[in-house]
């Protein structure tokens, strides 16, 4: 049976799984009984769902609200009052935005739900089942944790509470990590089984996607000899991705490229101020924006067919991350930083295992002082990774002045600020 055929099998089953955009996280299993929650398929049909709701609404999400914050996008139909408000930016964005509540609320149930399943998976029997859907959802959790850390100064301690306190957005970043360590130590001490690998959705890689998030979230929170580390535990040579089908297609797809009616690249800079813009006869412009007559740059890359898929991480983003650290130790290799970045920019689009390259056959050419090697990777990662919604933690790690960006942080949702008296204060900018 192929796997799209069994995508949709257990997106039916992730059904008992859904809720309704609301803050109490109470029961999302309403449906379901204590007999299905300690069913292996019933709870890899839960992790589908967990996953289709984490590529449909929060990354799609990041994308969208990252790009237009980041000068990365411009809006091209101002009858989206979320995404004007994002265009303004500053104060403009307030309590009420739409779209920044749908990636609270969306990222909060997948954070839930993927408790719940990492709860219930202890009851199988089949032990390497159950490692496996702990580590798979695993991934989606740390990735929704990773998403409002990104947004918010301070996120929820605990999701499912209505009265729940917060925490600073790093210690965030860390619970991902952990929560990442968790899943390593359960493949360690249980392989997944034949049946779990039959079942999981094509496309996900376990272990290096579990590396590669480490990688991303230790070097967030500044911790780069570890993040270095984690960076060298992944396999180059391997892509994870979120494949999609007829069924669920890719949504930046379906709701941006085919329709024009959102956003589109704000032109071949990417964005990018003058003095780090993409050299002219760098590839990567091409393979993610076309020519058009109107807009003149559309949407290519990841986002140019419904079935496209979406990478979780890039083969250079842990390239870049190498370089950065090496960069940012107490005694900086420039040498070696220096290495890594030539390879990022010398690669040939047909050699990339996701089919990024620059093709800069002359490689790096400026200062070797370690400043300027970090302007180059800031710069390259905003190229290499455009639109993957990581840029705007990226400004503020590399220290961008704010006049590049459109906000800092986000307001919290309404719906978080009415109900929940723990509810930090919202940032000025």
């Amino acid at each position: 049976m192929r796997k799209s055929i069994k995508l949709k099998s257990f997106l039916l089953l992730a059904i008992i799984s859904m809720l309704s955009c609301k803050k109490n996280f109470e029961n999302p299993n309403a449906a379901t009984s204590d007999a299905v929650l300690n069913n292996a398929k019933a709870l890899m049909g839960v992790a589908v769902g967990i996953q289709k709701t984490y590529s449909q609404s929060v990354h799609y999400g990041l994308v969208d609200a990252t790009g237009l914050t980041t000068n990365e996008t411009f809006l091209v139909n101002v009858g989206n009052a979320s995404e004007l408000q994002l265009t303004s930016g500053g104060g403009t964005v307030d309590n009420t935005n739409a779209l920044l509540q749908s990636i609270w609320t969306t990222s909060s149930k997948c954070i839930y739900d993927a408790n719940n399943v990492i709860q219930n998976a202890s009851k199988i029997s089949d032990k390497g089942y159950a490692s496996g859907l702990i580590a798979y959802v695993s991934i989606i959790k740390a990735l929704s944790i990773g998403a409002q850390s990104m947004y918010w100064e301070n996120v929820p301690n605990v999701i499912g509470t209505p009265t729940t306190t917060f925490i600073p957005r790093f210690q965030g970043f860390t619970n991902a990590i952990s929560a990442l360590d968790d899943a390593l130590a359960t493949l360690a001490a249980n392989p997944v089984s034949a049946g779990f690998i039959a079942d999981l959705p094509a496309g996900i890689d376990l272990s290096n996607t579990i590396y590669a998030l480490k990688a991303r979230y230790y070097l967030f929170v500044g911790n780069y000899s570890a993040s270095l580390s984690a960076a060298n535990s992944v396999d180059l040579t391997k892509v994870s991705t979120f494949n999609f089908d007829a069924a669920v297609s890719n949504p930046i797809f379906q709701s941006v490229t085919s329709t024009n009616n959102i956003y589109q690249p704000i032109d071949s800079t990417l964005g990018l101020p003058i003095g780090i813009r993409p050299l002219l006869n760098d590839s990567r412009v091409p393979f993610y924006t076309t020519i058009s007559a109107s807009p003149r740059f559309r949407l290519n890359g990841f986002w140019n067919t419904a079935l496209r898929k979406i990478p979780i991480y890039l083969s250079d983003e842990i390239s870049l991350t190498k370089a950065e650290c090496l960069l940012r130790q107490p005694s900086p290799d420039v040498t070696a930083a220096q290495t890594i970045i030539d390879a990022v920019l010398n690669q040939l689009p047909s050699i990339d295992v996701n089919g990024v390259g620059a093709n800069i056959s002359t490689g790096y050419v400026g200062a070797s002082d370690v400043a300027s090697l970090l302007t180059e990777v800031y710069r390259n990662r905003c190229i290499e990774m455009y639109l993957s919604g990581l840029k705007l933690e990226d400004m503020r790690r590399f220290g961008r002045p704010l006049t590049e960006r459109k906000r800092n942080f986000f307001p919290y949702p309404i719906n978080e600020r009415n109900n929940n008296p723990n509810i930090p204060n919202d940032p000025i900018f």
